[in-house]
């Protein structure tokens, strides 16, 4: 299958540092990757309303929700590009995947089975030198691929808060370089147990 990247933007600021570290890294991707951005904030969903014991979904074919939606499925690599709000994902970020339940309960979508096996990779900039307070945001990221039986290539972190700072971040320019370049394992939950790999023997 042709690799198709689909670059979710969930900054509320243009040109900000996440999207900024996002093209850095998509720039080394080969010219037969197919790219697509859409700007979370420029495409916005409606909130998430929670129908699953009430009545049945249907699948959107109109507006921002179809847009995504389609976009979603037709890609082999989903980026979510958030900056670190608060420790976490941004709003328009936790609402797309907030959709995701929705239409995981779409009859005839077949949605968590066509993403299975499919990567899912995040990029973020945080203003913190120390990068331990992204791991809710990546803890998110992770156990949402876990939960989709999707692989997970990890999240690329960079500084800055100031426009533009992340360009100064050496050390995440240069894990960017080859970000996607990396084979991706399949997502676990931090309680599931490594599967071991058999080492032949001589």
């Amino acid at each position: 299958m042709t690799r198709r990247f689909l670059f979710l933007l969930g900054s509320s600021r243009p040109d900000g540092n996440t999207e900024l570290l996002a093209r850095r890294a998509a720039e080394q991707l080969p010219a037969d990757v197919e790219q697509r951005w859409i700007d979370l904030a420029r495409h916005p969903l409606p909130e998430f309303e929670d129908l699953r014991h009430d009545s049945d979904h249907t699948r959107p074919t109109e507006g921002n929700a179809g847009l995504l939606l389609d976009a979603t499925l037709a890609a082999t690599d989903l980026v979510i590009a958030s900056p670190l709000y608060w420790y976490s994902v941004s709003t328009p970020v936790k609402r797309y995947l907030d959709h995701w339940s929705g239409w995981l309960r779409t009859p005839g979508l077949d949605f968590k089975a066509t993403l299975a096996g499919r990567t899912l990779w995040g990029v973020t900039a945080l203003a913190h030198q120390e990068q331990e307070v992204a791991d809710p945001l990546v803890g998110t990221l992770g156990n949402s691929a876990a939960y989709m039986g999707m692989r997970f290539g990890g999240v690329l972190l960079g500084n800055g808060s100031r426009p533009g700072d992340v360009l100064r971040d050496t050390e995440a320019l240069s894990r960017a370089k080859t970000f996607f370049a990396r084979e991706a394992p399949l997502a676990r939950f931090p309680y599931e147990e490594p599967v071991a790999v058999p080492v032949p023997t001589p």
